[in-house]
């Protein structure tokens, strides 16, 4: 192929970027070359605001086509959160003729380097970031996310992300160097001298197996560390949530032929309505790596039957919040209030069960009891959700009509101590928004462990009471254990409170914020400073991102001679 983008083109533009990101995962400082502030677009190319709001809106009821081999139909189907049909139809590929297509340009894409590939994922990134406006639209009336959370989470945070992962999978790909010369003395006879090169391989083709509520966040990762260590890249969306991974396919499939590279690299597999093709998929000889965000039935599916993959799960869990003691009991209100419902609770960091001794807990505004913690808390989600408007900015709206059953089904679980409410959108009046419940429980109660003990998806809390601290600590280590967090969150003035809390994540291998009264929240974490999952508890088998979530997605094959 005929290169529009020059390797030394792709270098000088993008090799400062990934030196940054390289400084960033070793120091785990604060860094982002993409702005979060929607205001900050528009200029050197990239979108304003009405403009990709019109590239969005352009896109409604057409055909994407993305020129793969092996299309055989056009598939579509999605229905905003919001009550919008999108109309769009993406290619439904043969894969008899597509997977053999993505295979034939891996030879050129292995021998471009890790360096070249690097830049060329860069070269991608930036291209989606410049439509950061385009893809938050597409990724909230896929997610159900409020425009703000679609804008950075499904933009910059994201991208962010992908950028991450690119940066590990470089670092692990040149630990090994491209040439060596080896001599061993042998005394008085002459040395033993070879010639040693070492190549990144790749294992093959890659199926990134995309999810409803976060497509862009969860995907990227996976997409990137598979591409940057010179695998084709298979994309198969949730059904509902298929566009903005459709654009990032086509954006993706434009650099690489511009780059000189086969564009098959890159392609989607869209699915006919209950087709489920993710099962046929996953269990093709020619994929050989999955990534996977979504139920813990299917996850296990997955790493019990695709045998001939590596497969890198984000399943669910059960996330704890213990909550001891404060010194600043209003902002450990307002911060759990906010965590609670964000995104009406649909994320896989959002806090579940919030375990609190039924003698109550220490603060600076004196004792409070069980029942005054929970009815404080339910007071401060009333507070922070009583303005309409507000409440639609942070709740978004209901994405699946599951959440929302087992969100009315909790308030026979237990006591209600928050019902939850219904929200009407004036922009979008066919959107289901709620307000959070929080539901009080008895620790030491079977009937309600099975609640607790259960996730529960969604914007619905348990109150949990326990008779002690210890007893606390005890619950969290064992439902991290059987059930799997990707966060937990502790509150606690008493070192030894927090020395047990600290060891029972370190030995169970569960993320862990303490002390949590400001602006960061427990379900939020940060590319290149913090770890999303560890791989080291039930809910998940990888972390965003470490060494481990690239390496074994390439080989190193060494060719050596007699020098």
């Amino acid at each position: 192929m005929t290169a529009a983008l020059s390797a030394h083109e792709l270098i000088a533009r993008h090799r400062s970027t990934l030196d940054q990101a390289l400084e960033a995962i070793r120091t785990r400082a604060y860094w982002s070359p993409h702005p979060e502030h929607p205001k900050a677009y528009g200029e050197h190319g990239s979108l304003d605001a009405a403009a990709g709001k019109a590239a969005f809106d352009a896109l409604l009821g057409t055909r994407l086509d993305l020129g793969q081999p092996g299309t055989d139909d056009w598939v579509g189907g999605e229905t905003s959160p919001y009550g919008v049909d999108l109309g769009v139809t993406y290619p439904h590929a043969d894969l008899d003729v597509l997977l053999p297509a993505m295979k034939a340009g891996q030879r050129a894409w292995r021998d471009a380097g890790a360096e070249q590939r690097a830049v060329v994922c860069l070269e991608i990134l930036k291209r989606v970031s410049d439509r950061t406006h385009e893809f938050a639209h597409a990724v909230m009336h896929t997610s159900g996310q409020a425009f703000m959370m679609a804008f950075q989470a499904g933009g910059p945070h994201a991208q962010d992300r992908g950028l991450e992962a690119v940066a590990y999978a470089y670092v692990e790909q040149v630990r090994t160097p491209d040439n060596a010369e080896w001599t061993k003395p042998q005394g008085k006879r002459d040395p033993l001298a070879m010639t040693k090169q070492f190549t990144p391989v790749p294992r093959g083709i890659a199926l990134m197996i995309g999810c409803n509520t976060f497509p862009t966040w969860n995907g990227y990762p996976g997409l990137f560390a598979s591409l940057a260590t010179g695998n084709a890249v298979l994309v198969k969306p949730h059904p509902r949530a298929v566009l903005p991974l459709a654009l990032t396919v086509q954006v993706a499939r434009e650099v690489l032929a511009e780059a000189g590279y086969d564009p098959n690299l890159m392609a989607l597999a869209a699915e006919r309505p209950g087709e489920g093709i993710a099962k046929t998929l996953a269990t093709r000889p020619e994929i050989r790596i999955i990534d996977y965000t979504g139920s813990t039935e299917f996850g296990d599916w997955l790493e019990a039957n695709a045998r001939q993959a590596q497969v890198y799960t984000e399943k669910a869990g059960v996330n704890t919040v213990v909550v001891h003691s404060t010194a600043d009991y209003k902002g450990m209100l307002s911060n759990l209030a906010f965590s609670l419902s964000l995104y009406s609770g649909q994320m896989c960091t959002t806090p579940q069960n919030l375990l609190v001794p039924r003698e109550g807990i220490s603060t600076d505004q004196g004792p409070k009891s069980y029942d005054e913690v929970v009815a404080d808390l339910a007071k401060s989600v009333d507070g922070l959700l009583g303005d309409d408007a507000r409440a639609n900015a942070l709740l978004g709206a209901i994405v699946t009509p599951d959440v929302k059953a087992r969100l009315e089904s909790a308030a026979g679980l237990g006591e209600v101590a928050l019902a939850s409410r219904e929200i009407t959108n004036p922009d979008f009046p066919g959107a289901v928004v709620r307000t959070p419940v929080i539901v009080k429980l008895d620790g030491a109660k079977p009937d309600a462990e099975a609640a607790y003990m259960s996730e529960c998806f969604g914007p619905v809390s348990f109150a949990v009471a326990v008779d002690s601290a210890s007893d606390a600590v005890e619950l969290l280590r064992r439902t991290v254990r059987e059930k799997g967090a990707m966060t937990v969150g502790a509150y606690t003035t008493d070192p030894e409170v927090e020395q047990d809390v600290r060891e029972a994540c370190l030995e169970e291998a569960a993320q862990l914020s303490l002390n949590l009264t400001g602006g960061v929240y427990v379900n939020q974490t940060a590319a290149f400073s913090d770890f999303h999952g560890s791989g080291g508890n039930p809910a998940a088998s990888a972390a965003l991102c470490d060494g481990a979530f690239v390496a074994n997605r390439f080989r190193v094959v060494e060719v050596r001679r007699e020098a």
